[in-house]
């Protein structure tokens, strides 16, 4: 069993001292903090998000706050999707890429007002490029990382719990839109999101000295609907195909490749970052593309730390770029980042663990 040895590069999140209460086993690190990735029983943990309600710390989720008059320019300079539409109180899926198009971060991005945007990133330090976008094109704008903690009520049951604690305004809430409100005197941000397809609330707590107090009401309120400690749930995620930046992706990957074309609108300005590259990627097409595989055999597997490459013909076509046992298809099933001339319903051959193991390719998402 290994320990965590505490670094002032490594942050507790507000939460930390109410998982660890709750029984948390297992952390990962993201963003540079401790996310918990398991109290114990991961198949409970999986079944409790598909039938019922879970709570997860996800404050690794940091936001990125742009503000001032050019916070809008600066929004729209860093994605090439449209967010000339966008109004305060939405949300949006916004694929971030660097000059050559490739992608750096999937963050959510909310706009809380005209001159006030926050991205909710994926793990990698979005804020060190978006200073320097900002400074590159001299705009007047302020780029921080605020107190803000994200706490996720996720599972079939999740609006019932957030309605009992906000009240009803929350079911009228559309997917990524959110409501500035107070919990029992908290300041937070209600948003219907969260990195499940099983339905659910982002409540991004905007005082980190009340994480404890934010994950107890919570816990309470849903005790009626037998509420429990979870995590990003990683079988769920791979089964409803939602992609890990940084897990399934690589220093070359680009949007098109991992199915986030249609949220990359070309028409965006010449100066947005990566929209030329975008352009000419569309043009050519993608080398490579996303695809399930379902690994023979009915043992379960693991993926280990490394991605395992595909071979068809004996030759690397791709790699399989997480893997986990599924619980409702009783197969080990992945991702696979492979080349384009393969094909859903291909059979291939996973290096797995040094061991060839038979595969066959399938559309996303598995269920």
């Amino acid at each position: 069993m290994f320990g965590i040895t505490p670094s002032a590069r490594l942050r507790p999140s507000p939460f930390y001292e109410a998982t660890v209460a709750d029984g948390v086993t297992a952390f990962t690190t993201y963003n540079h903090m401790l996310m918990p990735t398991s109290f114990g029983n991961p198949e409970a943990e999986y079944w409790r998000l598909m039938h019922g309600v879970s709570q997860w710390d996800v404050a690794v989720e940091r936001q990125v706050e742009l503000i001032g008059p050019d916070a809008g320019r600066l929004a729209q300079l860093l994605t090439a999707r449209d967010l000339s539409r966008c109004v305060a109180g939405q949300g949006k899926y916004v694929p971030l890429c660097n000059h050559e198009g490739v992608l750096i971060n999937d963050p959510i991005l909310l706009k809380l007002a005209d001159d006030h945007y926050w991205l909710s990133i994926a793990d990698s330090n979005i804020w060190f490029w978006a200073r320097a976008i900002a400074a590159e094109r001299g705009l007047r704008v302020v780029v921080n990382e605020p107190d803000v903690s994200p706490l996720a009520v996720q599972g079939p049951k999740a609006e019932d719990v957030v309605a009992s604690i906000c009240g009803d305004w929350v079911r009228r809430l559309k997917y990524f839109w959110f409501r500035e409100t107070l919990i029992e005197g908290i300041p937070v941000v209600v948003a219907r999101s969260g990195w499940s397809k099983q339905g659910g609330f982002e409540l991004y707590l905007r005082d980190g000295s009340a994480g404890t107090r934010l994950w107890n009401i919570v816990k309470e309120a849903g005790k009626s609907w037998d509420i429990g400690p979870g995590n990003p749930n990683f079988c769920e995620r791979v089964e409803t195909g939602l992609l890990s930046y940084g897990g399934d992706t690589d220093d070359r990957t680009n949007p098109y490749e991992v199915r986030l074309g249609k949220y990359i609108d070309l028409s965006v300005d010449d100066d947005v970052v990566g929209v030329k590259a975008l352009r000419q990627i569309h043009a050519a097409g993608p080398s490579r593309h996303q695809l399930g595989v379902v690994l023979d055999g009915d043992a379960p597997t693991a993926l280990g730390f490394l991605w395992h490459e595909i071979h068809v013909g004996g030759r690397k076509v791709g790699s399989m770029t997480n893997c986990v046992w599924s619980w409702r298809l009783k197969k080990n099933i992945g991702f696979a980042l492979i080349e384009t001339a393969c094909q859903a319903g291909d059979r291939v051959t996973v290096i797995k663990d040094g061991t060839p193991v038979g595969a066959e390719l399938t559309t996303l998402p598995f269920l």
